[in-house]
């Protein structure tokens, strides 16, 4: 695992003018809200400098960050919260494909799934398009410190066949809370930034 020696919040942006140069590689972390985005953003870096909220749906805008001065890391806005107007909602969305579309330097999505549930159609359509659109992505189940081991397995499972995720493509089972794969993860993004 990469140590981690500096973190530094760069900025939050809306469009891509206001994105920071992609002259580094990139790593975005996209889930529904709630999922724990920003909490596991925080437990990758040791430290709290993505804001973590109890109310689902606060991360509006893309926030970047910068690990060792090397790696961005990409905070993005979560779908799929409902009491959000469905104009906000729309914005949202927008805000992201255009991410997704202007962003050379992306080398890796860590797609979020909240693992006491099984993923919702949401996430399925957010698999399918990153598939569409040739970008790499890894799964992370989060919240696994609320199963026990025979749930785990079943979680794995039962993660994959709904997504239908390809072999190749892994399940990280993480706790924010307890540091659970987040060693794991890290190694994964590793490996993936050197392909």
């Amino acid at each position: 695992m990469a140590t981690v020696k500096k973190v530094k919040f760069i900025k939050s942006a809306v469009r891509p003018q206001d994105y920071p140069p992609s002259d580094k590689p990139e790593v975005a972390v996209v889930g529904r809200s709630n999922v724990g985005k920003s909490s596991l953003i925080n437990a990758i870096f040791k430290r709290n400098i993505a804001k973590v909220s109890s109310s689902p749906g606060k991360t509006r805008l893309i926030n970047f960050f910068l690990l060792n001065d090397d790696i961005y890391f990409v905070d993005l806005p979560g779908y799929g919260y409902a009491a959000v107007s469905k104009a906000e909602r729309k914005k949202w969305r927008k805000m992201i494909e255009t991410y997704f579309h202007n962003r050379d330097n992306l080398k890796l999505v860590v797609m979020l799934v909240d693992s006491r549930h099984k993923p919702t159609n949401l996430d399925i359509l957010m698999k399918e398009w990153l598939e569409s659109l040739g970008i790499p992505y890894i799964v992370v189940a989060t919240k696994a410190d609320k199963l026990n081991q025979s749930e785990k397995a079943k979680t794995k499972k039962i993660i994959k066949e709904t997504l239908n995720l390809p072999k190749e493509i892994p399940v990280i089972l993480t706790s924010s809370k307890e540091g659970i794969g987040i060693k794991e993860l890290m190694s994964k993004i590793l490996e993936n930034l050197k392909k």
